[in-house]
């Protein structure tokens, strides 16, 4: 057996300080390309989904870290697949969530990191090494880290829709799945919706700026690490039949019950 199996920490504080630790450790990778003459590949035939450089080499990094220190965990991350583990445990990982955003240089993309365990999300953290922010959660609680400093991280207790602000990466995302009604009915309800911030959105509900954020088509990457955040928070994350988001779909999140119930049914 590997001396490190018998090592490793993996009471939950211990498993969400490597998760930051993972987020932190892509940002000298990304930074440098971030806002340069990068070359872009799409992935997507008959449309547009790009990956980077930075993309891959940041998910290589936290691979290789994981395989370091839980060399008996599994990995599924967005550019190299899955890893089998022999344990329950398994990391998520999306090296840069918004790779349009990257691509275009504006500072709204994130390295998201999920640990998965026995099916639930224990814990997140999701970087944004420009702003030098990183967003972290479990079942224990949500915060910020940013310049050095630890601010809690609480979700809004505002209760009426029409009185809070939300958010969606992009409406032809809607147009797309044939959700055109549904965020239209959101759009009408709350005090105003905001577009293009993908994963930061979701981090602005944990941060008690958003009452709701909304998504569609997601996948497990795009939304496993931000559910221990925002529930940490004190929000709720669910899909839009109320079920578990780790799997991605189309993805409710909400500061409180309140609002999750009055979106959830303009949703349905």
């Amino acid at each position: 057996m590997n001396p490190a199996q018998t090592v490793a920490d993996t009471s939950t504080d211990a498993l969400l300080s490597f998760a930051i630790e993972l987020a932190q450790a892509t940002g000298p990778i990304a930074l440098p390309l971030f806002r340069s003459a990068l070359s872009v590949d799409n992935k997507q035939a008959g449309g547009f989904d790009p990956v980077t450089q930075a993309d891959r080499a940041a998910e290589q990094a936290m691979r290789a870290l994981i395989e370091e220190r839980y060399p008996d965990h599994g990995i599924f991350g967005e550019e190299f697949g899955e890893k089998s583990g022999n344990s329950d445990f398994t990391w998520i990982l999306d090296p840069i969530d918004g790779t349009r955003s990257f691509i275009s240089g504006t500072p709204t993309w994130m390295t998201l990191v999920g640990l998965k365990h026995n099916g639930r999300m224990i814990a997140g953290a999701a970087g944004q090494p420009f702003t030098d922010e990183i967003f972290a959660g479990s079942r224990s609680g949500a915060h910020l880290l940013r310049a050095g400093r630890k601010t809690d991280l609480r979700c809004t207790s505002e209760t009426d829709l029409a009185k809070v602000l939300a958010g969606t990466t992009a409406p032809y995302l809607f147009q797309k799945h044939g959700h055109q009604e549904r965020l239209q009915h959101i759009e009408d309800a709350v005090q105003h919706l905001r577009f293009d911030a993908d994963s930061y959105f979701h981090c602005m509900v944990a941060a008690g700026q958003l009452g709701i954020s909304i998504d569609t088509g997601l996948q497990s990457y795009d939304i496993a690490a931000l559910i221990p955040i925002v529930e940490g928070a004190g929000g709720i994350v669910t899909t839009w039949d109320g079920n578990d988001a780790s799997n991605g779909g189309d993805i409710l999140v909400a500061a409180n019950p309140a609002l999750h119930e009055q979106a959830m049914a303009l949703l349905a």
